[in-house]
């Protein structure tokens, strides 16, 4: 189920959903899906054996979504409505799921009332990005691990380094190439013209970036 305005599970999703399945160590252990939207990640987990889901949005119908979607999937998520990891400070979780906004935009802040919050992320597509990666250590157990999909447009080198900066031993663990989508190739020209799309590029790369305490 989704309501209108809540992000659609996509090529994003599907890639972070792969991950969790091969690498995420998802038994028994308490998952944190930060910016759930329909809570597609936060029911992955829990087939894989999580000892609890917790999902927090900041979008009233995103957390009506999750909620409505974890209980039809016989799934007891606990749901928060909230600015990433503030709903559940100071718990902390064994694993982090994150599939923030990452798409450069125009405007320097994401909408707060539109579809396009689900995407834009600023000029750089760092708006969430770069709160993640700086808030993540505060919210994971001791063994604990951060699973962050992004797009090659949103600085992957910058990531990176953001995380190591807080602490955390960052890796990337899956990449995969898609088609643009209906928003991308909307700004093909404007983001050709900043450098950051080539000529002829019609497609994005995609990668799963996750992190630990080092």
């Amino acid at each position: 189920m989704r309501l209108p305005g809540v992000y659609r599970t996509q090529h994003d999703t599907s890639l972070l959903r792969a991950v969790l399945r091969r690498h995420g160590r998802v038994a028994g252990r308490s998952v944190l899906d930060v910016g759930s939207g329909t809570g597609a990640l936060g029911i992955e987990a829990f087939r894989a054996g999580a000892a609890s889901v917790t999902s927090v949005d900041l979008s009233r119908r995103s957390v009506l979504t999750s909620w409505v979607n974890s209980r039809l999937h016989g799934i007891p998520a606990t749901v928060r409505r909230g600015d990433l990891f503030a709903p559940v400070a100071p718990r902390r979780f064994d694993l982090v799921l994150a599939n923030p906004p990452y798409v450069p935009a125009p405007a320097p802040r994401p909408p707060r009332h539109r579809m396009a919050r689900c995407w834009d992320a600023g000029p750089d597509g760092r708006f969430l990005l770069d709160r993640i990666c700086a808030g993540a250590s505060s919210v994971l157990s001791e063994d604990g691990a951060l699973l962050l999909v992004q797009s090659e447009l949103a600085d992957e080198q910058a990531t990176l380094e953001r995380l190591e900066k807080a602490g955390l031993v960052p890796a990337v663990l899956a990449r995969g190439r898609v088609p643009f989508g209906p928003v991308l190739r909307a700004r093909a020209p404007a983001l050709r013209a900043r450098g950051l799309l080539a000529p002829d590029q019609t497609e994005e790369e995609l990668m799963v970036i996750e992190a630990r305490h080092g």
